[in-house]
Order: C-alpha cells, then sequence, then structure tokens
C-alpha cells in the first residue's frame, strides 16, 4: 500500500506516476497513522470550499509532530495557512489590502530591475536555482517588509528550515533545524519591529507597517505579527522558487514549447499556468475532519487529518484532457496549486507576476540555454522542486 510516512523509491523526485495510479486506483487511501489521503480534483475542491466540515487548524496535528509549545508548534499554529476564522479573516484582509492590484503595479517595475540585474550577473555557467530563481522572492518579500538589503542574508535558511518540518516524516536534525530556525527568525523581527514602530514605513507599500498598525477591527499581538512576518516570507519564497526553476527546466526538456514561447512571448502567461498545474510547487495541503464524512465512498471519521494531495488533483484525467502532456497553450487550465475557498493563496497575483517576469525576461536574453547534467531535486515530499538546475547560457 501507498504511504507517505514510507513513500516508494524515487517518489520524492518523481511521484507523477505514483499520482496516475492513485487516481485511477485508490483516490481516497486510508494511511496506516489514521490519516486519509485525497487525490481527485472534485474531492480536493470540495473540502476548500467547505469550512464547517474541513478545518484548517492543526493544533492537534502538530502537538505530536512538534512537541506543544515549542517554536515550530508555536509558528505553525499562529501564522494564517494552518488558522480558521476569525484569526485568518483578520490576517487575511490586513494582508491582501497590501497586494491590491494598484500595490502590485507599482511594485512591477522594482521587480522587473531585480530580475535584469540577476540576468546581467550570471556567469556563463550557472545555478539556475541559486544564483537566480531563490533570489527573485528572497528580494520581492524583502521589499514588502522593507528589510534592509544587508539583513536579507539568512531568510533563506530559515525558510528552508521551517518550511522543511512541515514534511511526513522528520529525523531529529531537521526538527532541531527548524526550532533553530523560528527561533533566530523571532529574535531579528522583534528587533526590526520595533524600529519599524519608531520610524513607520508607507504602509501603501510596506506590509510591516501595515501588519502593525492592523485594521479597524484591531492590531494583531505580538505573537501573531510575527508569526505571520515569518509566513509571509515562508509562503512566497520557496514555493515561487519552485515556480521559476521549474518552468526553466520543463521549457528545456519540452523544447518544442520552448520554441513556441520564444516565437510567440504573449503565451507567457498561459505557460506560467501550465507549469504550476504540470509541477506544481506546493504538491500537498492538509485539513481536519470535524464531523465524519463519506468521500467517493470511504467513510472518514471526525477529527482525521486529510493530506489533500494537489499534484494528483492538476493530473485528474476528469478535468484535464492528455493531463500527462505539458502544453503551454492549455485552456481552460483549472489547476488547484494556489488551493481554493477563503484559503485560496493570498499571494497568487503576485507570484503569477514574479513567475511571468522572471521567464519572459530570462527567454529574452537566453533563449538557447542549456540544462547541464548535475540537477538536483529537492528531496521534498509537500513542496516540489530542485535545489541544483545548472545551466549553461549562451
Amino acid at each position: 500500500m501507498f504511504t507517505l510516512a514510507n513513500p516508494p523509491d524515487g517518489f520524492t523526485d518523481d511521484p507523477f506516476p505514483h499520482y496516475d495510479r492513485l487516481l485511477r486506483d485508490t483516490p481516497v487511501l486510508p494511511q496506516p497513522d489514521g490519516s486519509v489521503l485525497i487525490c481527485k480534483h472534485a474531492d480536493l475542491n470540495a473540502i476548500y470550499r467547505d469550512t464547517t466540515l474541513y478545518i484548517s487548524d492543526k493544533h492537534a496535528a502538530f502537538a505530536p509532530k512538534f512537541g506543544k509549545g515549542t517554536p515550530l508548534f508555536e509558528h505553525h499554529t499562529t501564522s494564517l495557512v494552518f488558522n480558521d476564522p476569525p484569526l485568518h479573516t483578520r490576517v487575511r484582509r490586513i494582508m491582501t489590502a497590501a497586494l491590491t492590484p494598484k500595490a502590485l503595479a507599482r511594485m512591477e517595475p522594482g521587480l522587473i530591475d531585480v530580475v535584469d540585474h540577476l540576468l546581467d550577473q550570471l556567469p556563463e555557467n550557472a545555478d539556475l536555482i541559486e544564483d537566480f530563481a531563490s533570489v527573485i522572492p528572497i528580494q520581492i518579500i524583502g521589499n514588502l517588509l522593507d528589510v534592509p538589503l544587508d539583513e536579507r542574508g539568512p531568510l533563506r535558511d530559515w525558510s528552508l528550515a521551517i518550511l522543511g518540518a512541515l514534511e511526513p516524516t522528520l529525523s531529529a536534525e531537521q526538527l532541531a533545524r527548524g526550532h533553530a530556525a523560528v527561533r533566530e527568525f523571532t529574535i531579528y523581527l522583534q528587533d526590526l519591529i520595533a524600529r519599524r514602530k519608531a520610524h513607520p514605513g508607507d504602509p501603501e507599500t510596506d506590509v510591516l507597517t501595515r501588519l502593525i498598525h492592523g485594521d479597524d477591527t484591531g492590531q494583531l499581538s505580538e505573537s501573531e505579527l510575527i508569526h505571520n512576518c515569518i509566513f509571509i516570507l515562508n509562503a512566497g519564497h520557496e514555493t515561487t522558487t519552485n515556480l521559476i526553476g521549474s518552468g526553466l527546466a520543463l521549457l528545456h526538456d519540452f523544447p518544442e514549447q520552448k520554441e513556441r514561447l520564444n516565437a510567440d512571448p504573449t503565451l507567457i502567461d498561459k505557460a506560467v499556468e501550465e507549469v504550476l498545474r504540470f509541477r506544481s510547487p506546493n504538491q500537498f495541503g492538509n485539513r481536519e475532519t470535524t464531523a465524519e464524512v463519506v468521500i467517493d465512498g470511504v467513510e472518514i471519521p471526525a477529527g482525521t487529518n486529510l493530506h489533500i494531495c494537489i499534484g494528483a488533483a492538476n493530473r485528474d484525467p476528469d478535468v484535464f484532457d492528455n493531463p500527462a502532456k505539458f502544453d503551454i497553450t492549455r485552456h481552460p487550465n483549472r489547476h488547484l496549486a494556489f488551493a481554493g475557498g477563503p484559503h485560496v493563496c493570498v499571494g497568487l497575483t503576485l507570484a503569477r507576476m514574479e513567475g511571468r517576469i522572471a521567464l519572459q525576461h530570462f527567454l529574452r536574453r537566453f533563449p538557447d540555454y542549456q540544462i547541464q547534467p548535475g540537477r538536483k531535486g529537492g528531496g521534498r515530499i509537500r513542496f516540489h522542486g530542485y535545489a541544483q538546475l545548472p545551466a549553461r547560457l549562451t
């Protein structure tokens, strides 16, 4: 039986054939620990939109995983993604107000400058993750929170360690690294917040100042403020890195699609959507049942942790024609890479903009780039991407 706690060999780097089998044979699959794996697009869609039967709160699930009261427990039970109303509603409203179309339009020139500056500096033999894809979201989120440039160095390692702790199984070293990252990030943010309170920024462009001020319903507590600043970095860093890195790898591996995009740059938006579907940066989400439910004939008790498999749902043949084909002209493309319902990704428009500009400007500069031997997967089950992507740029 397929289990997330002990997946088959090769699953981390190439889970997609396994998803195809799960969709065909066991789209609702109970796990040995009592949790249940859910794969079909229609089931995920229904779960995302029903906040009565399916909740995001993870106090019960994370207490045995991280230890109640530990840094990782405090972070992941306070951040936006693992919360329900009223905290989720309040924090999301503040964040959404900072990411309006007008605010994003103001950000676009700065994003283009970041991307073009990185492209100017790329060596002929580059690692497209280390030298390009991973740098863009760190700089953009650093700009959102107005983190001084010379203080951004630790942000990526903190993010990787904290998100790495969300994997289905953890080593003692991974757990210790995650706890340490939350502690260090918290200390840094306490100082940054104190400086920002003393010298507020423009709440129209500075998300940290906006979060500090709160809104007409009140202010966030210090803990809520800190952990949701950490969440903003984590939510936008690894997923966007994976979107850009996977996009460059896929366009190389499917040269006819790259040629099509080079010939018609207006396809860039559809190309980004197909990367999101075909190699979803976030492969899994979670919900917990509040009452007994029946999904595709399988009875699931109240209090059950559901592993909702975005990566499988985005290959569901009931929704996508020829789902194993990478097609940058696919339309419609009803993927679930950004989840759905009230918890749909608050930064989805920013992520799309980063992906569009990064891929578009890279291809304009290096239309004939070649991925070299030595690519290395990210080693994650929940988050799918590359740790290393060596390339020759001509």
